[in-house]
């Protein structure tokens, strides 16, 4: 049986002028309660007079109080019964509480091996983990940094972009290091294989459409101009934008997680050691299988949101397919579906373009490529919707 003494964790310490002597004793477990470094030092700073106990906030962090303490010394007990890495971790906020509070945290009767637990655990906060950014003080401070935020990632797709436009325009002068076979297991993947989630969503805006707009047309008596509503609607703008959304969380994810993950593997690493540019070996096929699949869908879903609104048109307002057909006709051209055509070719190639941004630069972790993915989401809605009202500007400018 384990004496109740040494079951759990136990620190004493004593202040011996500007000394503060700390033992640690009993059994250290990092599955059981341990004590608290800014307590220690609090109950051991109590009876110094004009030093307020407020040693209790976060390890490491320094007091506005100047501490009484120069030397800090820790050494074991004769009862200790075993340690973990919870001694470890009480040691270096020991050791972070000196360096905050310019006091000497002498570890020589330690162990060599906590010394050197201690010391690996210091190098690698100080190299790779950092603490969180303090949040800005006032509404000018966060919108300052916001902007900062918004300007480094415009920088960095910039430059993304620009990688891609240089690895095409290499691509285009020796076609035969294109990767063609990747390429077309992705349009597989993204065109294929998106069309029943393409028509469904397709059909339904056709759907949502017809039914919005009968409620206007029948109280003016003009039921039969829901086929110029659904008919520009669906080429000039929906189809387009349906078909991106939809991709953007279904094909962008893909490619965010897929490349997300290899970066964890350290896979994009091998590409770079052997010479290959992950750019034109991963990005540049799923780029251009994307751009080349969303016209073809964008017409698929052109279609399929006709067919909705033909059928509102014919169960709910009476009229003949016939008539909702020719009516549409007269109002669309081929400028009308230029229109739609180029927003699908921008769009397809926004979602690739994000999809494989965010996953280059994932963390080389699982919650990482979960991340990655999200943001790959978002950042290509944020930009769809920015490249559909530069459209609708430039458009509006040429009179198309």
């Amino acid at each position: 049986m384990t004496a109740p003494s040494t079951a759990v964790a136990r620190v004493e310490a004593r202040l011996e002028g500007d000394c503060l002597h700390v033992t640690l004793g009993g059994r250290w477990r990092i599955t059981q309660a341990r004590p608290m470094w800014p307590e220690v030092v609090a109950d051991a700073l109590a009876g110094v007079r004009d030093y307020p106990r407020v040693a209790h906030g976060r390890a490491g962090s320094a007091s506005p109080f100047a501490s009484p303490l120069t030397r800090v010394r820790l050494r074991f007990a004769d009862d200790l019964a075993g340690w973990d890495s919870a001694l470890v971790l009480f040691v270096d906020e020991a050791q972070r509480w000196c360096r905050g509070h310019d006091a000497f945290c002498d570890l020589a009767a330690l162990p060599e091996a906590v010394r050197a637990l201690a010391a690996q655990m210091a190098s690698a906060l100080e190299a790779g983990v950092s603490a969180p950014p303090a949040h800005p003080s006032n509404f000018l401070a966060a919108l300052g940094h916001r902007a900062q935020t918004a300007w480094h990632e415009t920088l960095e797709i910039a430059a993304f972009v620009g990688d891609c436009v240089l690895g095409a325009a290499l691509l285009a002068r020796h076609p035969r290091k294109f990767r063609w076979r990747d390429c077309l297991s992705e349009m597989q993947q993204c065109g294929a294989m998106a069309l029943p989630i393409v028509g469904l969503i397709s059909f339904l805006v056709g759907v949502t459409l017809a039914y919005t707009g009968a409620i206007v047309l029948r109280q003016v008596g003009g039921d039969i101009w829901i086929a110029d509503i659904i008919g520009l609607a669906m080429v000039r703008e929906m189809a387009a934008v349906m078909t991106a959304v939809v991709l953007a969380g279904r094909t962008g994810a893909a490619f965010a997680a897929t490349l997300g993950n290899m970066k964890s593997g350290e896979e994009l690493d091998a590409f770079v050691t052997f010479g290959i540019r992950p750019v034109d070996f991963l990005v540049l096929p799923r780029v251009v299988a994307l751009g080349l699949m969303m016209p073809l869908l964008a017409l698929y879903a052109n279609a399929l949101g006709m067919v909705g609104g033909l059928v509102v048109a014919r169960s709910v307002l009476g009229i003949q397919p016939s008539a909702y057909w020719v009516e549409m006709l007269a109002h669309i051209d081929l400028s009308d579906m230029s229109t739609g055509m180029i927003k699908a070719v921008a769009f397809g190639l926004i979602v690739g373009l994000s999809g494989c941004l965010r996953g280059l630069q994932a963390d080389r972790s699982a919650a990482g490529v979960g991340r990655a993915a999200t943001s790959a989401v978002v950042t290509a809605l944020l930009l769809l919707v920015i490249a559909d009202a530069i459209f609708a500007v430039l458009f509006n400018l040429l009179g198309w």
